[in-house]
């Protein structure tokens, strides 16, 4: 045998080629996940406006602390129930809310909020140049109609029921012989009430429209401040005591099991226990 002459060996891999690394799988992994994205999104767009406002409530808020409450609560939908002791909060939220307004600055010394015995008592007030309406006019003007179409939006993701008031001050007011103060105190609230309903408030929940002309002045020391001029939003608590009532209200009876009383005595009948003599 030849030393002088190299060996040669020759190696041969089996099975598969060499290791390649788990890159494919993330690669792989982005491409599931954005397909999943994709289909989340299609199932939006053709779902119900309650269940996007559902899906984009916890994105907002995934803890579900801020759906008890105001704007921050669309999640919640109308299984939410403000009552005396969380409707500070909704006052609370529903300032953060008008805060976003473009021109809030302009109108924040004209709103007033007021947790009351009623419920959440929010005032417009008007200025002597007219902030919400033209002077004697019952049409709401661009602030007015801004700010109600806002409370509108936030209101409707309430159950409370809402009530409407229109107030004037004391000096007189006659358009005509059969238009003042009272007949212009109601058209406002009126106009109120259509606004918000064709931006989202709920037909149901209006409970009442009032005008009260200058018969409930917010400054009885001066009759003629123009802040007696305004429109009241009052957001009252959800009735508890027609639950009560309804859950202690007797059932009534099955059908055929109804309790029998004894029929009255005839004419004949009684003539017959006292025969004549």
């Amino acid at each position: 045998m030849d030393k002088s002459r190299p060996i040669i060996i020759i190696k041969k891999k089996g099975g598969h080629g060499g290791h390649h690394g788990g890159a494919w799988k993330v690669a792989y992994a982005d491409f599931v996940t954005a397909m999943m994205a994709l289909f989340i999104v299609l199932w939006l767009l053709n779902s119900s406006k309650k269940i996007q406002e559902a899906v984009g409530g916890y994105f907002k808020d995934p803890s579900g602390t801020s759906n008890k409450v105001g704007s921050s609560m669309a999640g919640a939908g109308e299984n939410l129930t403000i009552s005396k002791e969380n409707m500070p909060k909704l006052k609370e939220e529903l300032e953060k809310a008008m805060q976003q307004m473009p021109d809030f600055d302009k109108l924040k010394s004209h709103i007033e909020m007021t947790v009351t015995a009623e419920g959440l008592r929010i005032e417009l007030l008007e200025s002597a140049t007219g902030t919400f309406f033209d002077s004697g006019s019952p049409q709401l003007n661009g602030d007015g109609r801004a700010l109600l179409v806002m409370l509108a939006e936030e209101l409707t993701k309430l159950p409370n029921k809402v009530s409407i008031e229109g107030h004037t001050d004391s000096k007189p007011f006659a358009k005509s012989r059969s238009y003042g103060n009272w007949e212009l105190s109601t058209d406002r609230a009126n106009s109120t009430r259509r606004l918000m309903q064709d931006n989202g408030l709920r037909a149901d929940q209006v409970t009442q429209v009032r005008g009260f002309a200058d018969q409930r002045l917010r400054k009885l020391d001066d009759p003629f401040d123009p802040s007696n001029r305004r429109i009241s939003l009052i957001v009252q608590y959800t009735a508890k005591k027609d639950e009560d009532d309804k859950q202690a209200a007797p059932e009534k009876p099955s059908p055929g099991t109804e309790e029998k009383k004894p029929a009255a005595a005839t004419e004949g009948e009684g003539a017959a226990q006292n025969p004549p003599k």
